[in-house]
C-alpha cells in the first residue's frame, strides 16, 4: 500500500473528527485479541479510533507495530487516540473516498 501522503492524512483527519474510539489497548499491549479486534473492525468500517488506556510513554511503537501487524496505515496521533486507516479493495464498499491527488 502506498503511504498517505499530507493532504490525505489532512482529509482523513477531518473525516474521523466526529468518531469514537471502538479499540481500547489497555496494561497487555498487543496482544492477538486486540490485533483481531483492530483488523475486524477496519474490515467493517475502514478508518477507527484506538485509544490507549495504558502504555501512555510507549504509544506511538505500539501504534506502528499495530498497523504493520494489519496492513493499515496510521492518520494521527492526537493525545492517547491514534486514527487508523485501511481502504477497502473493493470500491462499493469504500466509505471514505480520499483524493488522489
Amino acid at each position: 500500500m502506498e503511504p498517505l501522503k499530507g493532504f490525505q492524512r489532512r482529509f482523513l483527519g477531518k473525516k474521523a473528527h466526529s468518531l469514537k474510539p471502538v479499540v481500547m489497548i489497555g496494561g497487555k499491549g498487543l496482544t492477538e485479541a486486540v490485533i483481531k479486534a483492530v483488523d475486524a473492525e477496519l474490515e467493517n468500517h475502514e478508518m477507527i479510533k484506538i485509544k490507549f488506556v495504558d502504555n501512555k510513554e510507549a504509544r506511538k511503537e505500539l501504534a506502528e507495530e499495530l498497523v504493520q501487524k494489519t496492513e493499515s496505515q496510521l492518520v494521527r496521533i492526537i493525545g492517547n487516540i491514534a486514527v487508523v486507516y485501511r481502504h477497502q479493495k473493493v470500491h462499493e464498499k469504500r466509505i471514505y473516498h480520499v483524493p488522489k491527488s
